[in-house]
């Protein structure tokens, strides 16, 4: 369910912010915004051809994602197995101001394909419950070909308001975070990861509306509406264009300030969304009475909400570059108790970039995160096995008992060419899929970027 790290460089970001999640490994790309460099690309400058386009507003894109992750201790299936699953990203920037001398106005395609496998839900987890966070960030939301962007923005009144209409998602712009982590719990729009019936990150996208206003250099707010449409999310729906199967709107507002700390960048983010898509309740059937007890339908709620917080902060510079240095961040939602899964998250950690005067370019990782689980959704399943009369976890029927799941991750990434770079990271996942009855579990991943 998580974007690649390569996703943020599709779409543009407050200055003060853009340096912050460079220092973190996510390059914020505003089209003609920073001069071209054939080293960062492994196919180099096309004879020429590639800095011509890109000075004239064509800015392309290829890049690859790939992810292995292996059991290498406890989890629900102890057999050892190595898994892996990657992204493939092709697509094209467009700078209508210097094509077409349209002002403020940027055009983005990006269309995206995802395969593999996952190592999260048949050997860390119990497949009757699921992980809650993934070992691989990059597997989601169907293997296969999708449209992930197609939008224009423009800018209004000297650039103090930007309006962006097309197809895209809500974590583009809204709870962004960057995706340097290979476990999703540290990886893009929290929000999507938790609620993701009605929120949808990279690479589904689905018509929407964003309006930014800048406030001041430090501070903007936005707003946008995104159509909840269940039906994109299927494999078969990669391209699809149609608002059939669509259930109503989801609505993020957020308010975003930018300092600079000590000289040093920062980027905060408070937000709330509202969907308005009927969302079934957790524990109460439409009767009123307990759901494992008529086992009819669900009780209907008529919207579901919840709210974030995200704060990153550059803390040091390295021998007075402000492109090495120490970055802390924290992440945090909340959920309407109702109707979602997961009512609350949080997760905090550290990037330092450079922190070899010999490796300047590398970076070193550690996050640790705590996903909670609804007491209704655990009420439920006790009920559910009491009805049936079932107490023995081994129980093919048990319905496990789902609390709180614990991810933690440190890495370390090798550049190895600033086109090249390689992620060796460890991961510890306790009680996975929030069920204690599962050992805590150690995985071993590789995550590897490469831009053509």
């Amino acid at each position: 369910m998580g974007k690649s790290a390569f996703a943020g460089a599709a779409f543009a970001r407050p200055a003060l912010g853009s340096a912050l999640l460079g220092l973190l490994g996510l390059g914020a790309c505003s089209a003609g915004a920073a001069p071209f460099s054939a080293a960062q690309y492994a196919l180099g400058d096309w004879g020429g051809q590639r800095a011509a386009l890109y000075d004239q507003g064509y800015d392309f894109t290829l890049e690859y994602v790939g992810e292995a992750a292996a059991n290498v201790h406890g989890g629900y299936d102890k057999q050892h197995t190595a898994r892996y699953t990657d992204q493939v990203a092709l697509g094209a920037k467009l700078d209508l101001q210097k094509i077409a001398g349209w002002q403020d106005a940027v055009f983005q395609l990006m269309v995206t394909e995802r395969s593999g496998r996952n190592l999260a839900n048949d050997r860390i987890s119990d497949p009757r419950a699921g992980m809650l966070s993934s070992t691989s960030e990059v597997y989601g939301r169907g293997q296969t070909w999708r449209l992930t962007q197609l939008w224009l923005s423009k800018g209004f009144y000297d650039g103090a308001l930007d309006v962006k209409v097309g197809r895209f998602g809500e974590g583009e712009d809204f709870n962004t975070f960057p995706c340097e982590f290979q476990n999703n719990a540290f990886c893009g729009a929290q929000a999507a990861n938790w609620a993701g019936s009605v929120w949808y990150n990279w690479p589904v996208s689905q018509w929407a509306i964003r309006l930014k206003y800048q406030l001041n250099p430090e501070v903007f707010a936005q707003v946008g509406a995104f159509e909840v449409n269940p039906s994109n999310l299927e494999t078969g729906n990669g391209f699809k264009l149609s608002g059939s199967g669509s259930q109503g709107a989801l609505v993020p507002v957020e308010l975003v300030w930018a300092p600079k700390l000590n000289n040093l960048p920062g980027e905060y983010r408070l937000g709330y969304y509202y969907s308005s898509a009927k969302a079934d309740d957790l524990y109460t059937g439409a009767d009123g009475q307990p759901q494992p007890v008529s086992g009819g339908d669900f009780k209907s709620h008529g919207s579901k909400h919840g709210a974030w917080v995200v704060a990153q902060q550059q803390l040091t510079a390295r021998d007075g570059n402000p492109n090495r240095g120490l970055s802390v961040f924290f992440n945090a939602t909340v959920h309407d108790k109702a109707t979602n899964l997961v009512d609350n998250f949080v997760q905090a950690g550290f990037v330092y970039k450079g922190l070899f005067d010999a490796r300047p370019l590398d970076d070193f990782g550690v996050g640790v995160a705590r996903i909670h689980v609804n007491d209704d959704a655990a009420a439920r399943a006790r009920l559910a096995n009491a009805l049936a009369g079932i107490s023995d976890y081994d129980n093919p029927a048990f319905a496990p008992v789902r609390g709180t799941e614990y991810d933690a991750e440190v890495h370390y990434g090798f550049a190895v060419t600033p086109w090249l770079t390689l992620r060796p990271n460890l991961q510890y996942i306790a009680h996975p899929g929030g069920v204690s009855e599962v050992d805590d579990a150690w995985v071993a991943g590789l995550k590897f970027l490469a831009k053509f």
